[in-house]
C-alpha cells in the first residue's frame, strides 16, 4: 500500500488528469483508461482510489471547485479595499487563461449532468453556496465601509454570479457578439453600479 503521501499525491493527479478529460470529451465520453493515459498510469491504479466513474466525476468537480479557490485565495488575501477585491475576484474568473477556461468546461459538464441528476445537484448548490458565501462577504466588506451602494448581499451576489456563469458559457462558445473584451466591459459597468457614487 503506498505510503499516505504518496496516495495524496497520486489522487491529486488523478482528479487534476479526470477534470482534464472531462473538459477535453465531456462526462459522457469520459473513461478511466482515459484518466489513467493522461498521467501514465494503469486503470487498476485509478480504480484503487476510485471504484467507479460515478465516483471519480463527482470527486473530480468537487476537486474543480476547491482548486478554483485556491487560485483565488491570493485575491482574498491582498486586498483591503473590497472594490478592488471583488473587481480582481470576478477579472479572476473571466477564460482567458488554459487552466480557468478548462475549469469553465468542467463546470458547464457539472451542470449539464445536474439536470438530470439529484446528486449532483446538490453538489453543485453545495460549492455555488461557498462561492456566493465569498461574494457577499466581499459585497458586506464594501457596504460597511461605505464603498457599495446599500442593496440586499445575497441578491447582489446572486446577480453577479449568474451574469459570470451566462457571460462565461457565451464565451466558451465562440460567440462573435461576446468575446473576454466584451464580457470584461459587462461585468467593469456592473460593478460599478455596486459603487456608492461620488459626491461633486
Amino acid at each position: 500500500m503506498p505510503r499516505p503521501s504518496v496516495e495524496a499525491e497520486r489522487k491529486e493527479q488523478i482528479l487534476a488528469a479526470a477534470c482534464t478529460v472531462l473538459a477535453d470529451k465531456g462526462f459522457t465520453a469520459l473513461r478511466i483508461a482515459d484518466v489513467a493515459k493522461e498521467i501514465g498510469t494503469s486503470t487498476g491504479t485509478v480504480h484503487y482510489y476510485f471504484d467507479t466513474k460515478r465516483d471519480l466525476t463527482t470527486a473530480a468537480f468537487e476537486w474543480n471547485f476547491a482548486r478554483s479557490l485556491e487560485r483565488r485565495q491570493h485575491i482574498l488575501d491582498l486586498h483591503d479595499d473590497p472594490r478592488s477585491e471583488l473587481r480582481a475576484f470576478v477579472e479572476s474568473y473571466l477564460p482567458t487563461d488554459e487552466e480557468t477556461v478548462r475549469a469553465w468546461h468542467v463546470w458547464a459538464e457539472l451542470w449539464v449532468e445536474a439536470l438530470h441528476d439529484a446528486e449532483l445537484a446538490r453538489l453543485n448548490e453545495r460549492v455555488y453556496g461557498a462561492w456566493r458565501t465569498i461574494v457577499r462577504s466581499i459585497i458586506e466588506h464594501g457596504q460597511r465601509v461605505g464603498h457599495f451602494r446599500a442593496g440586499d448581499p445575497t441578491s447582489m451576489a446572486n446577480a453577479l454570479i449568474s451574469m459570470i456563469d451566462g457571460l462565461s458559457l457565451q464565451v466558451l462558445l465562440g460567440s462573435e457578439q461576446l468575446g473576454v473584451d466584451q464580457m470584461r466591459a459587462v461585468c467593469d459597468q456592473a460593478l460599478a453600479s455596486f459603487d456608492v457614487p461620488v459626491a461633486t
